[in-house]
């Protein structure tokens, strides 16, 4: 399933999905809002991304929130639950998740080069 099955064509993420070709789309219709979950290192992370208008929110997170996750199947078949995980990045603006995102895959990348 997609956000958008799920969450309807309407629903603005407030990015460009295509730029973020890691992110991978776990949305449910059960959850509170559309979730994607990407990996850096061995360590899973959900992003959650929640309606921009205050007024449909069911909880009083804000926007943005990325958490720690964990990969109850693997590699092939992926199983991502984040219910536990510490939060990492809570945010109301798109423009801080992205440079947060983007710092962290480089931080990442800069890591990898340094150990090869």
């Amino acid at each position: 399933m997609t956000y958008k099955n799920e969450f309807g064509t309407d629903f603005e993420l407030g990015f460009n999905l295509a730029n973020y070709p890691y992110l991978h789309d776990k949305s449910w219709h059960n959850d509170l809002s559309p979730s994607f979950y990407f990996k850096v290192n061995q360590q899973y992370y959900v992003l959650w991304v929640d309606y921009a208008e205050l007024h449909k929110r069911e909880d009083t997170c804000c926007r943005y929130l990325i958490q720690e996750a964990i990969n109850e199947g693997n590699d092939v078949s992926p199983e991502i639950y984040s219910s536990n995980g510490s939060v990492i990045f809570e945010n109301e603006s798109s423009k801080e998740l992205e440079e947060f995102l983007n710092n962290l895959m480089l931080n990442n990348m800069q890591n990898c080069k340094t150990l090869n």
